[in-house]
């Protein structure tokens, strides 16, 4: 398995991507609203689990039922028993319990921090995501009162109305995810630990089928209106010496008159058609929306794809 550089675009439509605990898009300091590495990831695991029932995903949240009857959320202990029928407590061997978590295909993909009993477990993913920074500057938020139908149950006795609620979105944004897959990352691994698997092609196209679809697929509430839009993926050749910083900072995005997106790669492309860069180059891929949005800069050789 090769190493990949890659960007992934994500869209947000009267939609919220990614909300601090202020309900309002997340943001900088200065202002330049983003989306953690977080919010990437976490539609990508919700598609694993949706779309292949045996499909071991550890870090997501999970239920159960208390002693009391009452909903409650799992531990990362009592997650890790739940998928593989296991008490970590008795697990003594450590290696044992690095098998475990290398079957769990987000751990596989983005690594973990697995802190129980007497185990301090952190592996670093093959996967590395950066964070998505919105390139759309005439980006606005936009605070929607809604009315519910009931009355504020802690002033029922006192309130004449039904209360008033607030819903926090981004009229429009486009963020731009940098990413890296780095197999030697699991070398320290399976050089030691017999019979584990490295990272393989069959992960990487579980990752690669996330990164084209998660953000569409997961439509909740405050993610409706958001969609993949854009993703490229900058394969190297094997045993290949190239390593590139995060391409997101080469994209540009502008909009049309006429309404529609333009994502410009020039300068990427720039980069990556320098003869000592090229040459350790396997292949580019482009997925895009052609109705949506119009690609510049793309070069011959390069495999374009339509997203849809």
């Amino acid at each position: 398995m090769n190493r990949i550089y890659g960007v992934v675009g994500i869209k947000s439509i009267m939609a919220n991507w990614n909300a601090d605990f202020t309900g309002r898009p997340k943001s900088t300091s200065k202002g330049d609203i983003f989306g953690s590495d977080k919010a990437f990831k976490y539609p990508i695991k919700k598609m694993w689990a949706s779309e292949d029932k045996n499909a071991k995903v550890l870090y997501v949240k999970s239920y159960k039922t208390d002693t009391k009857g009452n909903l409650q959320a799992r531990t990362l202990a009592e997650r890790f028993e739940q998928l593989f029928g296991k008490n970590v407590k008795d697990i003594k061997d450590k290696k044992e319990i690095l098998k475990y978590l290398f079957s769990a295909i987000d751990v596989k993909n983005f690594g973990a921090t697995f802190a129980e009993g007497s185990n301090n477990i952190s592996i670093t993913g093959a996967v590395q995501v950066g964070q998505g920074f919105n390139k759309y500057e005439d980006s606005n938020i936009e605070i929607q009162d809604i009315l519910s139908p009931f009355v504020d149950a802690t002033k029922k006795d006192t309130a004449q109305n039904t209360s008033i609620g607030k819903k926090i979105v981004s009229d429009e944004a486009h963020y731009f995810y940098p990413f890296s897959v780095n197999p030697e990352n699991y070398d320290i691994y399976t050089n030691e630990i017999q019979d584990l698997q490295g990272y393989t092609r069959e992960d990487y196209e579980k990752f690669k089928r996330g990164c084209l679809y998660a953000a569409t697929a997961y439509n909740t509430n405050s993610k409706m209106g958001c969609e993949n839009e854009f993703a490229l993926f900058v394969e190297c050749k094997e045993n290949s010496k190239l390593y590139l910083a995060n391409l997101d900072q080469y994209i540009k995005f502008e909009k049309q008159e006429e309404g529609k997106n333009v994502i410009d790669i020039s300068k990427l492309e720039e980069i990556l058609e320098q003869e000592k860069v090229k040459s350790q180059i396997e292949k580019v891929e482009i997925y895009y929306n052609s109705y949506t949005t119009v690609l510049v800069g793309a070069k011959e050789g390069d495999i374009i794809k339509e997203l849809f």
